[in-house]
């Protein structure tokens, strides 16, 4: 039995028609109408884990103030373990992703302080990629090593948002 010319335009309009409200469906129930969420992405080898900034002023520019107690009480979530975090392993790759729209103001990503700050990106501006990183050169040799993405003007130096990571550092 063959089909019709006009039976096999219809059905392929149902088809269409099909595919474009199952879109719309997906649309509307990822969209939700509401705004998207400043996530930040950690990546490690093949695991990745989102976290929305600890650090935020709606948008705004975040006073020094506000940055200071941010990263106080990321510390103490850091020891306490209560930062999103993934396992690293010597062998894993490291990478990092920020929003669109925070990319084009600038950003960068790091671990440890002082001196012992090892860049996972430094001065992006557009980029919403660090690309990866070999984990060796990040870990620290403590239990776990913070790592901080940060979202800065790169002309006016001030600060947007600001998220903090755990790498679990496992030996084997």
């Amino acid at each position: 039995m063959s089909l019709s010319t006009p039976v096999t335009a219809g059905l392929a309009a149902a088809v269409v028609v099909g595919a474009g409200l199952a879109g719309f469906g997906i649309y509307t129930a990822v969209d939700n109408g509401k705004p998207a969420k400043n996530e930040a992405t950690l990546v490690v080898g093949t695991s990745t884990v989102r976290a929305e900034p600890a650090c935020f002023n709606g948008g705004k520019a975040i006073s020094d103030a506000d940055l200071t107690k941010c990263a106080q009480q990321a510390a103490k979530d850091s020891e306490a373990k209560k930062l999103t975090s993934l396992d690293v392993r010597a062998s894993d790759r490291v990478g990092v992703g920020v929003p669109k729209d925070l990319a084009e103001k600038g950003w960068y990503a790091f671990t440890g302080s002082g001196q012992n700050r090892m860049p996972i990106m430094q001065g992006a501006t557009g980029l919403t990629y660090s690309g990866s990183v070999s984990a060796t050169t990040l870990m620290t040799s403590d239990d776990r090593t913070m790592v901080t993405v940060a979202a800065v003007d790169q002309q006016t130096n001030e600060y947007y948002a600001v998220w903090f990571f755990n790498l679990n550092n496992q030996k084997s």
